[in-house]
């Protein structure tokens, strides 16, 4: 679970919260809306740990791995499928756990490194890289190719591939769409749906929405206010919502 509780937070002058409370379950796929500035981003670093609370309390099921797509894309000499490969972490740590115990020629351990490589599938990870980059439109021989070979948007496709490949029970997503050709839009849309942990997702693209989320947090005047249903649902209900209030308005100011 995800939990903010009476929750303020400022980026120096700025307050972008204020008492917000929201809990987001296991399972869940939220879009997060709301106009350009008021927050969307820094929320996501806030759950990151990158930013932290001016008042109230956030919470996040410590046994939660979460993943995200790095904004950085440094130029890197690695083969393009190896970058992927990294974004599961425990698979690269369990890899260099069998190595040192090889070396050693530790039984023990090179025993329990095979087990848990087993268990999480570590064997296949070559060929799901492989799936998750053919997915967002690589080429077989564009794989092997250094990551410094690709343009910004590309880096950026193998930076999503890495956070896809991360298995996590919280994916963080930021405007997932940009610099995707309509085919990898689609698949993607299509592994989202299929994604079995917990999605934020920040997006304008509403067709996208529409198909992936089950809920929208909308961020307006620095409060978040959640709705049921994808994004068509919360445009209807939104729209219904300001016109109790106008009516609501209308009906006080003739009482006054």
């Amino acid at each position: 679970m995800l939990k903010l509780e009476k929750l303020a937070l400022r980026r120096g002058p700025l307050l972008l919260f204020e008492d917000v409370t929201l809990n987001i379950t296991a399972g869940n796929k939220l879009g997060l809306t709301g106009a350009n500035g008021c927050g969307k981003s820094s929320l996501l670093s806030l759950i990151l740990g990158e930013l932290h609370p001016d008042e109230g309390d956030f919470y996040l099921s410590p046994e939660w791995v979460v993943a995200h797509v790095a904004q950085q894309s440094e130029a890197s000499n690695r083969a393009a499928i190896e970058v992927v490969m990294d974004g599961d972490h425990e698979l690269r740590e369990l890899q260099q756990r069998l190595l040192k115990a090889e070396q050693s020629a530790n039984g023990d351990e090179i025993s329990a490194c095979h087990v848990r490589l087993e268990e999480i599938d570590g064997y296949q990870a070559y060929s799901r890289a492989a799936r998750l980059l053919t997915g967002l439109s690589f080429s077989e021989a564009d794989m092997q190719r250094p990551m410094s070979d690709f343009s910004g948007g590309w880096r950026m496709r193998l930076h999503l591939a890495s956070a896809l490949m991360c298995r996590s029970e919280l994916l963080l997503l930021d405007e997932p769409t940009n610099h995707l050709d309509l085919d990898a839009v689609i698949w993607l849309e299509q592994w989202l749906k299929r994604y079995p942990g917990t999605l934020i997702m920040i997006s304008h693209d509403r067709d996208f929405l529409d198909s992936v989320v089950t809920s929208i947090a909308h961020v307006e005047q620095q409060h978040i206010q959640l709705y049921r249903g994808n994004y068509s649902a919360f445009e209807k209900l939104r729209a219904e919502r300001l016109g109790q209030q106008q009516s609501s308005f209308e009906k006080q100011q003739k009482t006054i």
